[in-house]
């Protein structure tokens, strides 16, 4: 067994050849140079792409496969360099009955193993979303089918970024996630908990207490990448072994969670989108206090707080650590020469946040900027609340 980082929501921009899959992400976000980022700069030993139903990204798979760096594992996932395991997934948006009969929507990224799986999956979703090329594309269908669907295909199911207001099982549609998947909830094993919130905010809800938790990026760009991951037990990097670890099964586990500061998430607090201010009252409110305004975007923090059916946010035993960690690339006074720098002596991003002595980073980028990174890797950074699509900011 040896420990391993593991970034499962990373989104593809364009095509090799330029074609749109994720409008809002970078175009220098395509498969090959995830593969790339993870290996040489970041040291994230598997990532989950999630935009490889896309027929398009399944054509620039099959390239990739060609050039001799990669290979389908037994096990399942694609092996990079002999370094990377890149596990083959699909977000989708699905169709809720919400709140008081309104329509919701919520984000569901689904994995599976090899690339056979996903080819059919695509072909199956492709008569419940009308442009099945583009990423995260609404379907028809409820999780409760979907989860059906993906079983089908080999593929397990998690559902994304749960409390953030917008697309999300919690944030958009529901106050119980059983209540969508009824008698196949047994069948969800892990959640996503998004920037937004943390293990302390989930742990507030008794029905996510049997549930893993895990932390991605969603990253847009290739910096993003592991700005919040997941450090996991394995004896090798495979699909197979990334399920039992999110199962914990067989000594396989989640040893922790590394991620922002809820309070840095875009929606940590509600926001009024009248007057532009941060709402950071004890009690969650849907009117805002500084102009009068109902035109609110509700933020996790306060949501959890009205849905919340525990006192206290007691974990589980077996639940890991939730470490507060902020990326070098959020970190102010830490410039883009900066973290060229770190990287060109000390190699991968996780070697930086992991292994290094505070004197390493010392002698290459000076003190003031060591002490800024120890600040942020240890989680001691001072941090003012985001909300309504605004990032938190550090001091």
């Amino acid at each position: 067994m040896y420990e391993i980082f593991a970034d499962l929501h990373v989104h593809i921009g364009r095509t090799e050849n330029g074609k749109p899959i994720k409008i809002t992400a970078a175009k220098s976000l395509n498969f090959a140079n995830i593969a790339k980022e993870c290996e040489a700069r970041k040291g994230i030993q598997v990532v989950g792409i999630i935009d490889c139903a896309s027929p398009y990204v399944i054509e620039d798979i099959e390239k990739f496969l060609k050039n001799g760096d990669a290979y389908e594992l037994k096990d399942g996932g694609i092996i990079y360099k002999e370094k990377v395991c890149i596990l083959l997934g699909s977000e989708v948006e699905t169709s809720e009955i919400g709140r008081n009969g309104k329509c919701g929507s919520a984000h569901n990224i689904c994995f599976f193993p090899y690339l056979k799986d996903i080819k059919a999956f695509s072909n199956e979703m492709s008569h419940h979303i009308k442009n099945i090329t583009l990423s995260t594309q609404r379907s028809d269908i409820s999780g409760y089918d979907l989860i059906d669907i993906v079983k089908k295909y080999n593929g397990i199911l998690i559902p994304a970024h749960v409390f953030t207001p917008f697309k999300s099982y919690y944030g958009n549609c529901v106050d119980r996630i059983k209540d969508i998947f009824k008698e196949k909830y047994d069948d969800i094993f892990a959640i996503e908990l998004g920037l937004s919130s943390d293990t302390e905010l989930a742990d507030m809800i008794s029905e996510l207490e049997n549930k893993t938790f895990v932390t991605n990026s969603d990253a847009h760009s290739l910096p993003k990448i592991a700005r919040e991951y997941n450090k996991m037990l394995v004896e090798d990097i495979s699909f197979k072994e990334v399920v039992k670890a999110l199962k914990n099964e067989d000594g396989r586990k989640i040893l922790a969670n590394y991620g922002l500061d809820p309070k840095l998430g875009k929606y940590h607090r509600t926001y009024c989108d009248n007057c532009e201010k941060t709402i950071e009252t004890k009690e969650p409110v849907e009117v805002c206090p500084y102009c009068g305004s109902k035109q609110v975007t509700f933020g996790v923090f306060d949501r959890i707080e009205l849905i919340k059916d525990k006192q206290n946010s007691k974990s589980p035993k077996t639940r890991p650590p939730y470490i507060y960690q902020v990326p070098l690339g959020f970190i102010p006074g830490v410039g883009g020469k900066t973290v060229e720098k770190l990287l060109d002596t000390f190699e991968t991003e996780m070697n930086i946040l992991h292994k290094l002595a505070k004197d390493d980073i010392e002698a290459v980028v000076g003190e003031k900027v060591a002490n800024k990174i120890e600040e942020a890797r240890t989680g001691k950074s001072k941090v003012h609340s985001g909300g309504g699509g605004n990032y938190g900011k550090i001091e």
